[in-house]
């Protein structure tokens, strides 16, 4: 814990009071250096929940005492073929929140007001953390998936994004079956409470061919084994910023014609863009989509960020301040 001076609010900034930060993965990157910070000292923390206490002279889009959200994506330049085209997560100059801003493991934060959002008043500050990061980047990687009704669709790895994933898909495409890979029984018995059909280790075969995966996993051998899982045709979209380079060999060893042979495809998640986030608030809200949590203190921080390496994770994990 540190002393920090309250952020000092730009013309078109509101200043937040935050009252909760989830706890993402990306945190870990940040810290073990596979998508490092680019200012130190760096407040971590892109998942954040508060209300509005100051605006800029310019800000005009949220009244004092609105409750906002803050995403991963803090800005972007505005101007490229990237952002004229709604995909300021393409930008060169994306900056993100808690690696190259500031971020909510703080009591205050400042953001322009063009990327902060309004939540909808049906969830609790905790539960609508992790919409901002595990839920808006699950969104976009389902909607890269290219699925349709009735598709079977493979989720590798069980944590903050893939159980809401789930719950998205058994609203979008009621008649899809869902199979989850998971490295832990808890994990797996949890898929199977929230609707998957299916649910094995990391390294099983599905008893079906899949027409999508979306991968969670911070490993690369997850990779191999969902190439093997998926159908002709079928996409594998990696929904992570960087991988563990503990098992990088493991590409080494995938078989093109019986792994990645007759089209399939792979595709990449970058980021997210305010257009995920703003569809996503939207739509968890008229479901409802209602996150697990696991609630701690601010002090509490590393233990949460422990218990997430660890894979010691039911849902998704949320830093209350004060």
């Amino acid at each position: 814990m540190a002393d920090l001076r309250i952020p000092i609010t730009q013309e078109h900034d509101v200043l937040v009071k935050v009252s909760v930060c989830g706890v993402c993965h990306t945190e870990l990157d940040e810290i073990e250096g596979r998508t490092p910070p680019s200012k130190f000292p760096i407040v971590l923390g892109h998942q954040v929940i508060g209300h509005v206490e100051k605006a800029g002279s310019k800000a005009g889009r949220f009244k004092i005492g609105d409750r906002v959200g803050i995403a991963w994506i803090n800005s972007a330049c505005g101007k490229c073929t990237f952002c004229q085209s709604g995909m300021e997560n393409l930008c060169d100059e994306f900056k993100a929140t808690g690696r190259d801003v500031d971020g909510g493991y703080a009591e205050y934060v400042a953001v322009s007001e063009n990327f902060a959002y309004p939540i909808p008043a049906i969830f609790s500050d905790s539960e609508a953390a992790p919409l901002l990061c595990a839920g808006a980047v699950g969104y976009r990687s389902l909607r890269l998936a290219g699925i349709v009704d009735g598709d079977r669709i493979g989720l590798s790895g069980f944590g903050a994004s893939g159980h809401l994933v789930l719950k998205m898909v058994r609203y979008q495409y009621p008649k899809a079956k869902v199979f989850v890979f998971s490295r832990t029984e808890g994990e797996r018995r949890f898929s199977k409470e929230l609707g998957a059909v299916w649910a094995g280790g990391m390294e099983e075969m599905a008893p079906e061919k899949l027409h999508a995966v979306i991968d969670t996993t911070p490993a690369w051998k997850p990779l191999v084994e969902s190439l093997r899982n998926l159908e002709k045709g079928g996409r594998l979209v990696i929904n992570a910023i960087r991988k563990e380079d503990s098992d990088k060999d493991s590409l080494l060893r995938l078989d093109y014609p019986r792994d990645l042979w007759k089209e399939k495809e792979i595709k990449s998640v970058a980021n997210v863009t305010r257009r995920d986030v703003e569809e996503f608030l939207r739509m968890a809200a008229a479901i409802p989509i209602r996150p697990d949590i696991e609630e701690y203190r601010l002090e509490d921080a590393n233990l949460a960020l422990l218990e997430l390496k660890e894979r010691k994770i039911r849902g998704a994990k949320v830093l209350r301040m004060g």
